[in-house]
């Protein structure tokens, strides 16, 4: 016979168990970012972005990355992105040996070359297909910064991480969003952090 208090008991323990199986399986979501609130960002009309260095399984990943990130950032109409191809004369000029991650010196270099008001560089440490079981979805982490070239100094930096399994991946097998819309779900948030 089971008394009316253990019944209570039962129904808490069983809500508890849902809840830390719907918080603890759920997709990834996170952004962090930094804002110089001494910039004035205004000021900032010419960008170039730089090529993201890669951590993936997947070559092509970066290269991908940056030109969504660019043409994204491009669409904001807010400035101006030097093309790709500029951007690798500039690099070839500036003798710039790690693009990924250039030095002050080479980014004075690089302003000189090619006149922009800031230089963004990015490291892509996650993209692609993660599995858990039998369970797979697709995931991003990207990190990236914003050096302001007069100064030269970092003026913003933002990571953003989406995708992954959630708990509905796990129960119903959907295989969780396109690579594609993980990308611009990440890409857009931390736009919307960049022109606060």
């Amino acid at each position: 016979m089971v008394r009316r208090g253990d019944t209570a008991s039962v129904e808490k323990f069983i809500l508890s168990l849902l809840l830390i199986l719907f918080v603890g399986c759920g997709s990834r979501s996170s952004l962090t970012y930094f804002h110089d609130p001494s910039m004035d960002f205004a000021a900032i009309r010419t960008v170039a972005v730089m090529p993201f260095h890669n951590l993936t399984r997947d070559q092509l990943a970066a290269e991908r990355v940056r030109n969504i990130f660019a043409n994204s950032l491009l669409a904001t109409g807010a400035v101006y992105v030097v093309p790709p191809g500029e951007v690798a004369r500039g690099i070839t000029r500036a003798g710039i040996l790690v693009p990924t991650t250039p030095s002050i010196e080479e980014i004075k270099r690089f302003t000189n070359i090619v006149k922009v008001d800031a230089v963004i560089t990015g490291v892509l440490t996650e993209y692609g297909d993660v599995r858990s079981g039998s369970t797979s979805a697709n995931v991003i982490a990207l990190s990236l910064k914003m050096i302001e070239t007069q100064t030269p100094k970092i003026v913003w930096t933002a990571s953003a991480t989406k995708g992954g399994i959630s708990i509905w991946d796990r129960l119903f097998g959907s295989g969780g969003e396109p690579m594609n819309n993980v990308t611009m779900a990440a890409i857009n948030e931390i736009l919307n952090k960049l022109f606060m």
